[in-house]
């Protein structure tokens, strides 16, 4: 029988333990043996589960998101000035890796003029087809900062930009100031529309610059576990 070993290593152990005397039967052998089973494995994955749990909770400890981040753009010719903001900019940064993202709602772009705005969403951003712009990168030096001590850090940030459909590599110097335990971040940048597919019409391209400022300011807290 398959059993038998098992058996008689657990009536040696519990006779021993008995001066001799093994008052037990062989199913209440059977049923201890597998009570100590049972409880030894349940020990085991609690362990499992608990390490799991400790690790998804430092992960979330490294993680600062946002949902109100601005983005202004600036765009300055001899013959008008354009500029909008958008204050609905997801973002997120690990600062375990440095990965940092963000994601921004192209109608959400407010302008001076309503008129300008129509424009820029219709004919220029085409933003029923293209509804979303997007990053997808890293803070390439976060290694060489303490981001966990208060004070204001020179970054690197390299990445992919998604804009109109088209993707851009890009690469560009900003700070992250820690203050309290909150991140803001800010970078500068510019954009150059054809690169993006985004075409000018003659009849205003004397308005508008070849290459649009971009200014980002996002604050960032401690992701809640």
């Amino acid at each position: 029988m398959p059993f038998q070993p098992v058996f008689r290593k657990n009536i040696t152990r519990m006779c021993a333990h008995s001066n001799g005397k093994c008052n037990l039967t062989v199913p209440e052998i059977v049923l201890n043996s597998q009570k100590a089973l049972i409880l030894s494995i349940m020990k085991k994955h609690i362990l499992l589960v608990i390490i799991i749990l400790i690790s998804c909770s430092l992960l979330k400890a490294q993680k600062y998101t946002t949902k109100s981040g601005t983005i202004r753009f600036s765009s300055e010719t001899p013959m008008e000035k354009i500029e909008a903001v958008n204050r609905q900019v997801n973002s997120a940064l690990d600062m375990a890796t440095g990965n940092f993202v963000f994601k921004v709602l192209v109608r959400g772009f407010e302008f001076e003029k309503a008129l300008m705005q129509e424009h820029f969403n219709e004919n220029y951003m085409e933003s029923e087809t293209y509804p979303n712009s997007t990053f997808v990168g890293k803070v390439v030096n976060i290694k060489e900062m303490n981001l966990a001590k208060d004070g204001l850090y020179k970054v690197v940030v390299e990445g992919d930009l998604t804009m109109h459909g088209i993707t851009k590599k890009i690469s560009t110097n900003g700070t992250l100031e820690v203050k309290a335990g909150k991140i803001t971040g800010t970078a500068t940048f510019n954009v150059v529309p054809k690169d993006f597919n985004i075409k000018i019409p003659q009849a205003v391209i004397k308005n508008i610059a070849e290459a649009i400022r971009i200014d980002v300011k996002i604050n960032l807290e401690k992701l809640n576990s």
